[in-house]
């Protein structure tokens, strides 16, 4: 039996432009120039207006419609909808973009690399080896990673060699070659199993006949859990060796890398991308001046050859092609126009952005000392924008401002805030600055635990908790007193 009845719901949907809106408002600098060539590669009605055209004679696109004497195509769309100034609206508010274009037109550079994969597969086909101990050997470097280390169990690799390659051979034959072939090929460590290996390996290639050299060796060999603990006194006492003596075999053990092949490429091609800042924060006479990078305010238009061709097909009503061609006309043109106020609203939401966070931490941007941030949390500056939240989180994701200072990561200047003794509310940036300054300066022979950093913190004013510094520590990848122990 069928019933009917009425449902009111209510909903909220995001039209495509809205959509499109929020993409382009997360792009960074290089991001949005590839995505601005895409859309001007996808639609031909879409052009960059050349700066030394002030004006934009729009009329020859009206009388496409309407010729006085011929009849017009019959269309339902207003082609004065279409018509934009060639100063967008944003570059005449306020302060616009940097004038400085040249200076940060740098293009990402193309460099052929060589994988650790490739260097090493070369060299083993230099060795004097049989042709399955090749397969072996070449299977083993197959399964190193970026770092050189060979991470997985051997018996795991002697299965895949026998399901994958039909090569049975047995766990003691395939160490010997990584042992005596793979590890022996250059830089020195790569094969390893584990840091204590790699560090052997690269330590047992130097002359052995050195004092320091052959101390090193034999810590890393026998007192390689003390030497990473930072047990010096135990290892003095093992060895039976004066404090210079260890000092001297911990440099050479200083000198080794923990990671061999840090220094190939994963892909032959390699792409060294430089910081393109997003944002120019200049400082005249006291006051801070927020711009944007001249490449994220490109001035569009709709394009001159376009009109061109719908002042053509208006003096054809008859012709169904013709017709046809029109609407795919205004297919573009509607994407030019969706596209065009995208394009302005993404700068008018940047500009009011950087320069509510200017006006927020400008005593910042004048001194360029981080003890001057301000506490600092998105809804702080969607209050003074008038933005969602949403929003303000997509504008500072992966962007950069270049300042008098340097270049400055947006989300550096975002940060939570305590209250001091004084009932002010600091930055925690700056409270950090404070730690890292006083673990700077400490005596490395007796470092500072946590709880004696909460104690000079506090006589800094700065009543924190025992496990808030330990958080504080961790975030400045600053490890524990016990590991900062020096000689």
């Amino acid at each position: 039996m069928l019933k009917q009845h009425l449902q009111l719901k209510l909903g909220q949907k995001l039209a495509p432009q809205q959509i499109q809106l929020m993409k382009l408002i997360q792009l960074h600098t290089l991001e949005f120039e590839e995505e601005l060539e895409r859309e001007l590669e996808e639609n031909p009605a879409l052009e960059i207006a050349k700066e030394d055209s002030k004006e934009d004679d729009y009329s020859s696109l009206e009388d496409a419609y309407q010729d006085e004497g011929t009849e017009s195509i019959e269309t339902d769309f207003d082609v004065n909808e279409y018509i934009y100034d060639d100063e967008p609206s944003y570059k005449t508010a306020s302060s616009n973009y940097s004038p400085d274009d040249e200076e940060f037109d740098n293009e990402s550079l193309l460099t052929e690399g060589q994988s650790l994969y490739d260097y090493l597969t070369e060299q083993i086909h230099l060795v004097n080896i049989s042709e399955e101990d090749l397969k072996i050997a070449e299977y083993l470097i197959g399964n190193l990673d970026t770092d050189g280390y060979l991470r997985r169990e051997i018996k795991s690799i002697v299965d895949d060699l026998a399901f994958s390659q039909g090569i049975y051979t047995t766990k003691e034959k395939v160490e010997d070659i990584l042992e005596n072939y793979v590890q022996k090929l250059d830089p020195s460590g790569v094969g390893a199993r584990g840091l204590q290996e790699c560090l052997l390996l690269q330590i047992e290639k130097k002359v052995s006949s050195d004092k320091a050299v052959s101390l090193a060796a034999n810590i890393l060999r026998h007192q390689f859990e003390a030497l990473t603990n930072k047990h010096y006194n135990k290892i003095i006492q093992k060895y039976d060796i004066e404090e210079e003596d260890l000092k001297d075999a911990l440099d050479e053990i200083s000198k080794l890398s923990p990671k061999v092949g840090g220094n190939f490429d994963t892909q032959t091609i390699t792409i060294n991308q430089e910081i393109i800042p997003d944002f120019v924060i200049q400082v005249k006479d006291g006051q801070v001046i927020p711009m944007l990078n001249s490449k994220n305010a490109p001035t569009l238009r709709v394009s001159e050859e376009y009109k061109d061709i719908l002042t053509t097909y208006s003096h054809d009503k008859n012709s169904s092609e013709h017709k046809q061609a029109a609407l795919f006309i205004k297919q573009k043109l509607d994407a030019a126009k969706w596209y065009i106020d995208a394009i302005n609203q993404r700068q008018n939401t940047l500009l009011q952005t950087i320069t509510a966070i200017v006006k927020f931490q400008k005593d910042y941007f004048i001194t360029g000392d981080e003890k001057s941030l301000k506490p600092m949390i998105l809804k702080d500056v969607a209050d003074i924008t008038g933005f969602d939240i949403s929003t303000i989180s997509r504008v500072v994701k992966s962007k950069y401002a270049d300042t008098p200072n340097g270049i400055v990561y947006l989300k550096d200047l975002f940060s939570d805030s305590l209250t001091n003794d004084d009932g002010e509310e600091v930055s925690t940036k700056e409270i950090k600055t404070h730690l890292q300054e006083v673990i700077d300066k400490e005596n490395k022979r007796k470092p500072l635990t946590d709880d004696a950093l909460v104690v000079i913190l506090k006589e800094q004013g700065y009543n924190i908790a025992r496990r808030t510094i330990a958080k504080y520590r961790e975030q400045l990848n600053i490890p524990v007193a016990r590991l900062r122990k020096e000689l």
